[in-house]
Formats: C-alpha cells, sequence, structure tokens
C-alpha cells in the first residue's frame, strides 16, 4: 500500500491530532517587536552606588523600549515591588534574584 505522506499528514491535520503549524513564512517579515528574546537574559544583584540597598538587575534584552517597559511592569506587579526599566535593564527594588528568576522562565525567556 502506498499513501502519500501529505495526504497522511492532511488527513490528521483535518482530524485534530496534530496542531496546525502557525510560524511565518519565510516570505512574511517579522519585525523586531515581534521576535522573540533569542539571546539568555541575565540576573544578578547589585548594591554598588544604592547607598547598601540591594537592587536585581536584569541584563540582555534585546527588544524595543516599550517591550522592555511592558515587561518590567509585569515584572514589577507579579512580584509586587518597585523598579525601573532603562538603557536596556530593568532594575528590581531588593533581592528578587530567585523569584525573578523563576518568573522570566514561566513567561518565557531563557535566563543565565
Amino acid at each position: 500500500m502506498n499513501i502519500d505522506w501529505k495526504d497522511a499528514l492532511g488527513a490528521l491535520r483535518d482530524s485534530g491530532n496534530i496542531p496546525v503549524d502557525d510560524t511565518p513564512d519565510a516570505d512574511e517579515k517579522v519585525t523586531a517587536e515581534e521576535r522573540p528574546q533569542t539571546t539568555p537574559l541575565s540576573v544578578v544583584t547589585d548594591r554598588k552606588g544604592r547607598k547598601g540597598k540591594v537592587a536585581t538587575i536584569i541584563e540582555g534584552f534585546t527588544g524595543s523600549d516599550s517591550s522592555l517597559e511592558e515587561l518590567a511592569k509585569t515584572i514589577k506587579q507579579k512580584l509586587g515591588t518597585g523598579g525601573s526599566a532603562r538603557g536596556g535593564e530593568i532594575l528590581i527594588q531588593g533581592d528578587r534574584k530567585g523569584d525573578v528568576v523563576a518568573l522570566l522562565r514561566d513567561l518565557g525567556y531563557k535566563v543565565k
């Protein structure tokens, strides 16, 4: 019995047993805002220049400034803490490194 693999795949897709591939074709252009973060983010704690107070810093974000602000807002809301975003970095007040790493992984980011 000779079954064409395209016909078999089409039958599986129509039956709902496999998901439909919604990835953009090579012809479609993906803007920088729609492109996922490809490099891992780095999460460090720092005290320098903060009068001895600890801050958690997220470095290595490659998206747009609006995406950076949106991510910072999400992190601050989920953790219930203050912070800021500027210059490709997100600063979270306090030593929240473990919480930030877990949250970023839940959001789908790679973290070092």
